[in-house]
Protein backbone atom coordinates (compact mmCIF):
# COMPACT_ATOMS: atom_id res chain seq x y z
CA UNK A 1 0.00 0.00 0.00
CA UNK A 2 1.38 3.35 -1.00
CA UNK A 3 1.84 5.97 1.66
CA UNK A 4 -0.96 8.53 1.38
CA UNK A 5 -1.08 11.44 3.82
CA UNK A 6 -4.32 13.40 3.88
CA UNK A 7 -2.92 16.08 6.15
CA UNK A 8 0.10 16.74 8.29
CA UNK A 9 -0.09 19.20 11.16
CA UNK A 10 2.60 20.18 13.64
CA UNK A 11 1.08 20.41 17.10
CA UNK A 12 3.26 22.64 19.23
CA UNK A 13 3.46 22.05 22.98
CA UNK A 14 1.57 25.25 23.78
CA UNK A 15 -1.23 24.25 21.42
CA UNK A 16 -1.38 20.81 22.99
CA UNK A 17 -1.93 22.41 26.37
CA UNK A 18 -4.58 24.68 24.92
CA UNK A 19 -6.34 21.61 23.47
CA UNK A 20 -6.30 20.15 26.99
CA UNK A 21 -4.29 17.02 26.43
CA UNK A 22 -1.99 17.29 29.46
CA UNK A 23 -0.03 14.59 31.13
CA UNK A 24 -1.92 13.55 34.22
CA UNK A 25 0.06 14.62 37.24
CA UNK A 26 2.77 16.41 35.25
CA UNK A 27 3.68 20.06 35.42
CA UNK A 28 3.03 21.92 32.13
CA UNK A 29 5.71 20.73 29.74
CA UNK A 30 6.29 19.76 26.13
CA UNK A 31 4.83 16.43 25.12
CA UNK A 32 8.03 15.36 23.43
CA UNK A 33 11.59 16.38 22.68
CA UNK A 34 10.29 17.77 19.38
CA UNK A 35 6.91 18.39 17.74
CA UNK A 36 4.07 15.90 17.86
CA UNK A 37 2.66 15.39 14.38
CA UNK A 38 -0.86 14.52 13.30
CA UNK A 39 -0.75 11.84 10.59
CA UNK A 40 -3.47 10.09 8.61
CA UNK A 41 -3.77 7.31 6.07
CA UNK A 42 -6.63 5.67 4.21
CA UNK A 43 -7.21 1.97 4.72
CA UNK A 44 -7.84 -0.58 1.99
CA UNK A 45 -11.58 -0.34 2.75
CA UNK A 46 -11.56 3.46 2.44
CA UNK A 47 -11.51 4.58 6.08
CA UNK A 48 -9.42 7.54 7.27
CA UNK A 49 -7.34 6.62 10.30
CA UNK A 50 -5.31 9.00 12.44
CA UNK A 51 -2.18 8.64 14.53
CA UNK A 52 0.33 10.79 16.39
CA UNK A 53 4.02 10.73 15.53
CA UNK A 54 6.95 12.06 17.55
CA UNK A 55 10.66 11.54 18.02
CA UNK A 56 13.50 10.93 15.57
CA UNK A 57 12.18 9.48 12.31
CA UNK A 58 15.18 7.15 12.00
CA UNK A 59 14.97 5.88 15.56
CA UNK A 60 13.59 2.47 16.44
CA UNK A 61 9.80 2.56 16.18
CA UNK A 62 7.37 1.99 19.07
CA UNK A 63 3.65 1.78 18.23
CA UNK A 64 1.18 2.44 21.07
CA UNK A 65 -2.36 1.09 20.67
CA UNK A 66 -5.06 2.17 23.15
CA UNK A 67 -7.97 0.25 24.60
CA UNK A 68 -11.72 0.24 24.07
CA UNK A 69 -12.98 3.66 22.86
CA UNK A 70 -9.79 5.38 24.07
CA UNK A 71 -7.83 8.00 22.06
CA UNK A 72 -4.15 7.86 21.11
CA UNK A 73 -3.30 10.73 23.46
CA UNK A 74 -3.96 8.61 26.55
CA UNK A 75 -0.34 7.50 25.98
CA UNK A 76 0.85 11.09 26.54
CA UNK A 77 3.31 10.22 29.32
CA UNK A 78 4.86 7.55 27.12
CA UNK A 79 5.02 9.82 24.08
CA UNK A 80 6.84 12.37 26.19
CA UNK A 81 9.32 9.89 27.65
CA UNK A 82 10.14 7.73 24.66
CA UNK A 83 10.15 10.29 21.86
CA UNK A 84 13.44 11.57 23.23
CA UNK A 85 15.17 8.46 21.86
CA UNK A 86 12.65 6.51 19.78
CA UNK A 87 10.35 7.03 16.82
CA UNK A 88 6.96 6.99 18.59
CA UNK A 89 3.57 6.29 17.04
CA UNK A 90 0.27 6.46 18.97
CA UNK A 91 -2.67 5.07 17.02
CA UNK A 92 -6.36 6.01 16.97
CA UNK A 93 -8.12 2.77 15.88
CA UNK A 94 -11.18 3.11 13.69
CA UNK A 95 -14.06 4.68 15.54
CA UNK A 96 -11.76 6.12 18.19
CA UNK A 97 -10.01 9.44 18.80
CA UNK A 98 -9.55 11.46 15.62
CA UNK A 99 -10.06 8.51 13.28
CA UNK A 100 -13.14 8.10 11.15
CA UNK A 101 -16.05 6.14 12.65
CA UNK A 102 -17.54 4.11 9.80
CA UNK A 103 -20.51 1.81 10.17
CA UNK A 104 -18.36 -1.28 9.59
CA UNK A 105 -15.11 -2.91 10.57
CA UNK A 106 -15.50 -3.39 14.34
CA UNK A 107 -14.28 -6.97 14.36
CA UNK A 108 -10.84 -8.42 15.12
CA UNK A 109 -10.03 -9.32 11.52
CA UNK A 110 -10.56 -5.79 10.24
CA UNK A 111 -8.94 -4.14 13.25
CA UNK A 112 -5.93 -6.42 12.73
CA UNK A 113 -5.78 -5.36 9.10
CA UNK A 114 -5.85 -1.71 10.18
CA UNK A 115 -2.78 -2.34 12.35
CA UNK A 116 -1.09 -4.12 9.45
CA UNK A 117 -1.72 -1.17 7.15
CA UNK A 118 -0.52 1.28 9.80
CA UNK A 119 2.75 -0.62 10.22
CA UNK A 120 3.12 -0.86 6.44
CA UNK A 121 3.21 2.97 6.39
CA UNK A 122 6.02 3.16 8.95
CA UNK A 123 9.79 3.20 8.79
CA UNK A 124 11.93 1.89 10.20
CA UNK A 125 10.68 -1.61 10.88
CA UNK A 126 10.51 -3.95 12.71
CA UNK A 127 8.49 -2.20 15.40
CA UNK A 128 7.62 -2.85 19.02
CA UNK A 129 3.85 -2.77 19.60
CA UNK A 130 2.66 -1.66 23.04
CA UNK A 131 -1.03 -2.55 23.31
CA UNK A 132 -3.48 -2.03 26.15
CA UNK A 133 -6.81 -3.69 26.95
CA UNK A 134 -8.80 -4.23 23.72
CA UNK A 135 -5.63 -3.23 21.87
CA UNK A 136 -4.07 -6.48 23.17
CA UNK A 137 -6.71 -8.53 21.35
CA UNK A 138 -6.42 -6.45 18.17
CA UNK A 139 -2.65 -6.88 18.23
CA UNK A 140 -2.86 -10.64 18.77
CA UNK A 141 -5.34 -10.81 15.88
CA UNK A 142 -2.70 -8.98 13.81
CA UNK A 143 -0.09 -11.61 14.77
CA UNK A 144 -2.53 -14.39 13.94
CA UNK A 145 -3.16 -13.00 10.46
CA UNK A 146 0.21 -11.49 9.56
CA UNK A 147 2.89 -13.23 11.58
CA UNK A 148 5.73 -11.37 13.26
CA UNK A 149 8.11 -10.43 10.44
CA UNK A 150 7.55 -6.70 11.07
CA UNK A 151 7.63 -7.00 14.87
CA UNK A 152 10.65 -6.61 17.12
CA UNK A 153 8.68 -7.26 20.33
CA UNK A 154 5.30 -7.07 22.03
CA UNK A 155 4.22 -5.33 25.23
CA UNK A 156 0.75 -6.51 26.25
CA UNK A 157 -0.96 -4.47 28.95
CA UNK A 158 -3.78 -5.57 31.29
CA UNK A 159 -5.88 -7.98 29.33
CA UNK A 160 -6.17 -11.74 29.05
CA UNK A 161 -4.03 -13.45 26.43
CA UNK A 162 -6.01 -16.69 26.56
CA UNK A 163 -3.46 -18.39 28.82
CA UNK A 164 -4.60 -20.57 31.68
CA UNK A 165 -6.32 -20.07 34.01
CA UNK A 166 -9.33 -18.11 32.80
CA UNK A 167 -9.89 -15.03 34.94
CA UNK A 168 -12.36 -15.42 37.75
CA UNK A 169 -15.65 -13.73 36.91
CA UNK A 170 -16.20 -10.41 38.58
CA UNK A 171 -18.70 -10.58 41.47
CA UNK A 172 -22.18 -9.28 40.66
CA UNK A 173 -23.06 -5.89 42.09
CA UNK A 174 -24.79 -5.98 45.45
CA UNK A 175 -27.46 -3.65 44.15
CA UNK A 176 -28.63 -3.49 40.51
CA UNK A 177 -27.24 -0.42 38.80
CA UNK A 178 -29.76 2.02 37.36
CA UNK A 179 -30.08 2.07 33.60
CA UNK A 180 -27.67 4.75 32.42
CA UNK A 181 -27.47 6.81 29.27
CA UNK A 182 -24.50 6.11 27.03
CA UNK A 183 -22.71 9.34 28.06
CA UNK A 184 -23.18 8.64 31.77
CA UNK A 185 -22.14 5.00 31.41
CA UNK A 186 -19.03 6.09 29.56
CA UNK A 187 -18.19 8.65 32.20
CA UNK A 188 -18.39 6.00 34.92
CA UNK A 189 -16.21 3.70 32.83
CA UNK A 190 -13.56 6.41 32.45
CA UNK A 191 -13.63 7.22 36.17
CA UNK A 192 -13.09 3.55 36.91
CA UNK A 193 -9.87 3.36 34.88
CA UNK A 194 -7.82 4.99 37.63
CA UNK A 195 -6.92 4.42 41.26
CA UNK A 196 -5.26 7.84 41.45
CA UNK A 197 -7.59 10.46 40.05
CA UNK A 198 -5.97 12.34 37.17
CA UNK A 199 -8.28 15.29 37.88
CA UNK A 200 -11.82 16.19 36.93
CA UNK A 201 -10.77 18.07 33.78
CA UNK A 202 -8.79 15.08 32.52
CA UNK A 203 -11.68 12.67 33.22
CA UNK A 204 -14.10 14.94 31.39
CA UNK A 205 -11.75 15.29 28.42
CA UNK A 206 -11.23 11.56 28.21
CA UNK A 207 -14.96 10.92 28.52
CA UNK A 208 -15.69 13.25 25.63
CA UNK A 209 -12.99 11.56 23.56
CA UNK A 210 -14.45 8.11 24.30
CA UNK A 211 -17.92 9.27 23.28
CA UNK A 212 -16.63 9.77 19.74
CA UNK A 213 -17.02 6.00 19.39
CA UNK A 214 -20.62 5.37 18.28
CA UNK A 215 -22.62 3.32 20.76
CA UNK A 216 -23.28 0.55 18.24
CA UNK A 217 -19.56 0.29 17.49
CA UNK A 218 -18.67 0.25 21.18
CA UNK A 219 -21.06 -2.66 21.69
CA UNK A 220 -19.50 -4.65 18.83
CA UNK A 221 -16.01 -4.04 20.17
CA UNK A 222 -16.96 -5.62 23.50
CA UNK A 223 -18.21 -8.88 21.95
CA UNK A 224 -15.46 -10.42 19.83
CA UNK A 225 -16.81 -13.87 18.81
CA UNK A 226 -13.58 -15.85 19.21
CA UNK A 227 -12.50 -18.54 21.72
CA UNK A 228 -9.78 -17.92 24.30
CA UNK A 229 -7.53 -20.34 22.46
CA UNK A 230 -7.33 -17.92 19.50
CA UNK A 231 -5.43 -15.34 21.56
CA UNK A 232 -3.18 -17.91 23.21
CA UNK A 233 -2.22 -19.38 19.83
CA UNK A 234 -1.09 -15.94 18.66
CA UNK A 235 1.16 -15.38 21.69
CA UNK A 236 2.80 -18.77 21.27
CA UNK A 237 3.11 -18.39 17.49
CA UNK A 238 5.77 -15.68 17.78
CA UNK A 239 9.26 -16.01 19.19
CA UNK A 240 9.65 -12.26 19.63
CA UNK A 241 10.27 -11.04 23.19
CA UNK A 242 7.06 -10.33 25.11
CA UNK A 243 6.50 -8.14 28.16
CA UNK A 244 3.17 -8.82 29.88
CA UNK A 245 2.16 -6.04 32.29
CA UNK A 246 -1.02 -6.64 34.28
CA UNK A 247 -2.90 -6.18 37.52
CA UNK A 248 -3.46 -9.08 39.94
CA UNK A 249 -6.54 -10.31 38.03
CA UNK A 250 -4.21 -11.63 35.33
CA UNK A 251 -1.30 -12.60 37.61
CA UNK A 252 -1.82 -16.35 37.22
CA UNK A 253 -1.86 -16.01 33.44
CA UNK A 254 1.33 -13.94 33.64
CA UNK A 255 3.06 -16.61 35.73
CA UNK A 256 2.08 -19.42 33.36
CA UNK A 257 3.02 -17.41 30.27
CA UNK A 258 6.44 -16.58 31.70
CA UNK A 259 6.93 -20.21 32.75
CA UNK A 260 5.79 -21.85 29.50
CA UNK A 261 6.84 -19.40 26.81
CA UNK A 262 10.54 -18.59 26.43
CA UNK A 263 11.26 -14.92 25.95
CA UNK A 264 8.40 -13.70 28.16
CA UNK A 265 8.75 -11.26 31.02
CA UNK A 266 5.93 -10.11 33.26
CA UNK A 267 5.20 -7.43 35.83
CA UNK A 268 2.25 -7.06 38.22
CA UNK A 269 0.87 -3.64 39.21
CA UNK A 270 -0.91 -4.18 42.51
CA UNK A 271 -1.81 -0.56 43.26
CA UNK A 272 -2.94 0.79 39.90
CA UNK A 273 -6.15 0.92 37.93
CA UNK A 274 -6.79 -0.54 34.49
CA UNK A 275 -5.01 2.45 32.91
CA UNK A 276 -1.92 1.51 34.89
CA UNK A 277 0.47 3.41 32.61
CA UNK A 278 -1.43 6.60 33.53
CA UNK A 279 -1.72 5.76 37.24
CA UNK A 280 1.97 4.80 37.55
CA UNK A 281 3.74 6.25 34.50
CA UNK A 282 7.23 6.32 36.04
CA UNK A 283 7.20 2.61 36.88
CA UNK A 284 5.63 1.63 33.57
CA UNK A 285 8.08 3.72 31.56
CA UNK A 286 11.04 2.29 33.46
CA UNK A 287 9.84 -1.28 32.77
CA UNK A 288 9.36 -0.54 29.10
CA UNK A 289 12.72 1.24 28.76
CA UNK A 290 14.52 -1.65 30.41
CA UNK A 291 12.74 -4.22 28.23
CA UNK A 292 13.66 -2.33 25.07
CA UNK A 293 17.30 -1.95 26.07
CA UNK A 294 17.83 -5.51 27.31
CA UNK A 295 15.59 -7.65 25.14
CA UNK A 296 14.73 -5.82 21.94
CA UNK A 297 17.35 -3.30 20.88
CA UNK A 298 20.39 -3.88 23.13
Amino acid sequence: MQRRWLRVGIVLPLLLLALAVPLAGDAPAAWASGPVLDREFVTSDGVRLHYLEAGPSRGHTIVFIPGWTMPAWIWAAQIKAFSQSYHVIAFDPRGQGDSEAPARGYDPARRAQDIAELIANLTPVPVVVVAWSLGVLDTLAYVHANGDSLLAGLVLVDNSVGEEPPPAPLPPPRHPAPRLSYPEAMRRFVQGLFVRSPGEAYVERLTQASLRTPQAAARLLRSYPLPRSYWREAVYATDRPVLYVVRPRWAAQAANLARNRPGTESAIFTSAGHALFVDEPARFNALLASFLRRRVWP
